[in-house]
């Protein structure tokens, strides 16, 4: 088979090549797909169900000149193949690479760094808007979003705008079934219907037959597809939902179909006003075990393929610490029926698959809608329930004005489960959960954790639950380590003495401490007895013991895995400035003020200092040293 891959360079060749070549194209990118998972865990399923579609869009579009937004932009894979990056392909995710998700630096194809979901509308909009006001209304705005992240609440406000503004917008409603487990709710039941509904199956088959003997499009073919609409909408449950909001409805159709894509694609570009095309895709299209089981390969590990079939090549790490929070709520719903579980589609992001199968009842998936999670959870917490709202960090920071309206100013009992708190990796910048920290330390009435080891994480959750306020527990993806820390009970804004010494001390909060041990041992050994501090709590603060701290050892230093501005570093500055202590002998150590690139999550800790190595150097430093340091 000729490799035509290697030889694009640029997606507008695409415009130029046959059916057949872009059909011999996607299975070209479909074998890159299943090789990269050779080498290294990326999202799979989803880019495998939309090749066909990427294909199509970039063989009717010019995107160097229009507007391309993917939403979510984790399927961005085959985006990037046919964009002049197939020679770095193999870099993917890896540091100093390609990034994961769409990246404005490196191609004038990709406009916005996106890894969260549900903007994709608003800012297609806001592009086609601007390009108006500036003279360039011949470009035309796409935005591609999954039916996963249609519920957004976001989504709905852009399309109500979009109906308002009338602007000449494509929204490209890709509808896999799924988002990265299998989606919920209404809308979802409601996309169901319209792709399912007999009349209309009926009708998508002679609109095929149709379209197929139109070569060229305008008015007639305009005039065919008013009365489809018309028929449709006296066919489906008395009207449809995107037409009453001024959204012109097409579709759905087949998402595998490049040549049908291509005449729908060539049809709507030249429409006015706002169109949303329904196009159908199958998640993992194109490989079985993934098709069969898209959850499992959404993210999976590295696997090689043997005959059609995954051999995965995995290593044996300890648990990580999401394991011990998922094992950890289980327990806490056993024991107490009062306590509820919320999440935002990350049922499987948080292994909490055995927690939906034994409590139905009390285990709430919302979708891609944090806000509302957040909100609802407060709805619990004032009835007497204890819900836990377990979300990856990056994502929370979502509904912060719910943290604060519903929860934090009402001073009502939710638990927020913060996963993937710090950096999350190859992932990049936008999901390093970074922030949570200095958003939540914030509120009056917050509890703010973090543990240091496996056993914390439960005794933690418990802890939080017998508060009568709200708590936040951030914890990192990464194994948690066994430091037998948990023979102290945990109490309210008391930290931990684990070792001590009066030549300096080392506050390791949550997965540093663990980094601190390590460094104190090391520092031993070349006559240094530093103390080591859990400090289990960023708010409140133990100001006993850092009183004692700061009084008895010759330098501090804090250490995180966190935005050092305004993060539990600064806390305690904070606290050291308002009593007065010295705090000439300090360094705080942490996330600069600047965006972390992706990386494996060992690899930036330690391009960050933030080891071993790292750790002894600036304790070194900072005893032979006894000056006003420079804080990073």
């Amino acid at each position: 088979m000729s490799k035509q891959l290697e030889g694009v360079t640029s997606a507008a060749e695409l415009r130029n090549l046959s059916l057949t070549e872009l059909k011999q194209l996607a299975d070209e990118i479909r074998e890159v797909l299943c090789g990269l998972l050779s080498i290294r865990t990326a999202h799979f399923a989803s880019n495998l169900g939309v090749v066909e579609l990427c294909l199509a869009l970039h063989s009717v579009f010019d995107f160097r000149e229009d507007r391309l937004i993917w939403d979510t932009g984790h399927q961005i894979y085959p985006h990037k193949l046919v964009t002049g990056r197939f020679k770095d392909f193999s870099t993917i995710r890896t540091r100093g690479g390609l990034m994961g998700y769409p990246n404005p630096a490196e191609s004038p194809y990709d406009l916005f760094m996106t890894g969260h979901a549900g903007c994709s509308v608003s800012t297609a909009l806001g592009l086609k808007s601007g390009d108006d006001l500036c003279g360039h209304k011949h470009r035309r705005s796409v935005a591609v979003i999954g039916d996963g992240a249609f519920p957004s609440g976001i989504v709905f406000e852009a399309l109500n705008n979009a109906g308002e503004l009338n602007s000449d917008l494509l929204v490209v409603l890709n509808d896999n079934k799924m988002s990265i487990c299998p989606r919920v709710g209404s809308v979802a039941r409601y996309l169901d219907r319209l792709r399912t509904n007999p009349f209309y199956t009926g009708l998508k088959s002679e609109v095929a037959r149709i379209l197929n003997r139109v070569p060229l499009f305008g008015d007639p073919a305009e005039r065919m597809l008013a009365q489809i609409k018309e028929g449709v909408k006296a066919g489906l449950h008395g009207g449809m939902l995107f037409e009453e909001l001024g959204i012109r409805y097409i579709g759905p159709i087949d998402g595998h179909d490049i040549g049908l894509m291509r005449k729908y694609f060539e049809m709507v570009k030249d429409l006015k006003g706002p169109v949303l095309l329904h196009v159908v895709t199958e998640k993992g299209h194109g490989y079985h075990p993934a098709a069969q089981d898209p959850v499992f390969f959404h993210t999976p590990p590295a696997f090689q393929d043997e005959n059609g079939q995954p051999k995965l090549l995995t290593g044996g790490n300890r648990p990580a610490y999401t394991n011990y929070a998922r094992d950890a709520i289980l327990k806490a719903m056993r024991r107490d029926q009062r306590v509820t579980v919320m999440t935002a589609a990350m049922c499987q992001g948080n292994k909490l698959e055995p927690v939906r199968e034994e409590f139905p009842d009390r285990f709430f998936d919302v979708g891609i809608c944090e806000s509302h999670a957040v909100a609802f959870a407060a709805g619990h917490a004032k009835t007497g329930l204890r819900p836990i709202v377990t979300i990856y960090s990056t994502f929370l920071q979502r509904s912060y004005d719910q943290i604060f309206q519903e929860v934090a100013l009402q001073n009502l009992p939710v638990t927020f489960m913060m996963d993937r708190s710090g950096l999350a990796g190859p992932d990049g910048p936008t999901h390093h959960g970074v922030f949570d920290i200095g958003y939540m330390r914030v509120f009056p009435n917050m509890t703010v954790m973090a543990p240091a080891d496996c056993d914390e994480v439960g005794a933690m959750l418990d802890f939080a639950l017998n508060l009568s306020g709200p708590v936040g527990i951030r914890y990192p993806k990464a194994s948690a380590p066994s430091l037998g820390l948990a023979n102290e009970p945990i109490q309210l804004g008391r930290g931990q003495v684990v070792r001590w010494g009066t030549d300096g001390a080392i506050l390791g909060l949550g997965p540093m401490l663990d980094t601190a041990l390590r460094a104190a041992d090391q520092l031993a050994e070349a006559g240094l007895e530093v103390a080591v501090i859990n400090p289990r709590f960023i708010k409140p603060l133990d100001e006993e013991l850092l009183s004692r701290v700061f009084s008895e050892c010759r330098f501090v230093v804090m250490a995180e895995e966190g935005a050092l501005m305004g993060g539990f570093g600064s806390a305690v500055l904070e606290l050291a400035s308002d009593r007065g202590w010295d705090t000439r002998h300090t360094r705080r150590m942490g996330l600069p003020d600047h965006f972390i690139e992706h990386a494996e999550r060992d690899e930036l800790l330690d391009s960050l200092g933030l080891n071993v190595d790292g750790m002894v150097k600036t304790c070194l430093a900072l005893s032979r040293h006894p000056v006003t340091m420079t804080v990073q």
